[in-house]
């Protein structure tokens, strides 16, 4: 049946056999579907994570915690690998019972506490170890409103137009039309933003940016989806300004290759244990 004629039916069905990109671990179900434990290093923060813009907020935000000197933000990166179905094992599901990445694992707490969804990794984070989270209220509040609107925008450029603009078994002019629209919106609401401020929640670098670079940062610098020319990024010079900036970062340029299984050998990090795994283990080194 055409996408032009196709009528829901009074009860929707479970197609196994559906296409696209994640048809293999798309499911209406949650729970795990085998047994098997974490791993554990030797520190006590325990990331299990993907390389996507999700996961890139936590190790972005660890990388900076231990630029700032933060010894106790050392961790062990694992790599999960979401196209074979890593995040349905019984050990990630007992961390997150939502079966998404990235998922963390605090061992300095007894017993052990575990955090999950991106945003509440951040705000732990930076609770735990005081930095990137103004406490001030008003500043601390203007940071979460920022943080939060990531948290509920991202959905439509990850999910809705990268989906459907880039992963797509088929090309949908209606849904490419709707979620570009919205994507844009989203754009030009963070470029007015930035237009009077240098970071996003004003004139201090926190979560806030951190969250939202690995979306829209990498959007317009033409990182993620190649869809920068499709949704005239240069247009947007306050976002690509601040981008620029963002990606200039040292700890950001670390953070952004862990546990990233795509793209350059050199920008590969599949896990890390420690700060010296960027010089010797990134894949360019592995595999020579």
């Amino acid at each position: 049946m055409s996408e032009n004629n196709y009528q829901p039916p009074k009860v929707w069905t479970w197609n196994q056999k559906g296409g696209g990109a994640f048809a293999n671990i798309n499911r209406p179900v949650s729970g795990a579907t085998h047994d098997k434990e974490l791993p554990v290093g030797r520190h006590p923060l325990q990331l299990y994570s993907l390389g996507t813009p999700n996961g890139q907020k936590v190790t972005i935000m660890l990388e900076e915690l231990l630029a700032k000197g933060i010894t106790g933000a050392e961790y062990d990166a694992w790599l999960i690998r979401i196209g074979e179905g890593d995040q349905f094992s019984s050990g990630f599901v007992e961390v997150n019972p939502n079966s998404k990445i990235p998922a963390l694992r605090d061992h300095s707490t007894t017993p052990p506490t575990r955090v999950f969804e991106s945003g509440a990794i951040l705000v732990y984070l930076a609770e735990k170890y005081g930095a990137f989270l103004p406490k001030d209220l008003a500043a601390r509040t203007e940071t979460l409103n920022w943080l939060f609107w990531l948290q509920g925008s991202a959905p439509f450029l990850g999910g809705g137009f990268g989906h459907f603009y880039n992963y797509a078994p088929v090309k949908i002019e209606y849904a490419i039309d709707r979620f570009t629209m919205e994507a844009k919106r989203q754009l030009d609401v963070l470029d007015k933003q930035l237009a009077t401020h240098q970071y996003v929640a004003g004139d201090d670098y926190t979560i806030a940016d951190m969250a939202i670079w690995p979306w829209y940062g990498n959007v317009v610098l033409g990182n993620v989806y190649d869809a920068a020319e499709f949704l005239d990024a240069s247009s947007y010079k306050n976002v690509l300004r601040w981008a620029n900036e963002i990606a200039s970062r040292p700890a950001v340029k670390r953070g952004r290759i862990v546990n990233r299984t795509n793209g350059p050998l050199n920008e590969q990090l599949h896990e890390r244990h420690d700060a010296s795994d960027f010089d010797s283990q990134t894949e360019d080194k592995r595999q020579s």
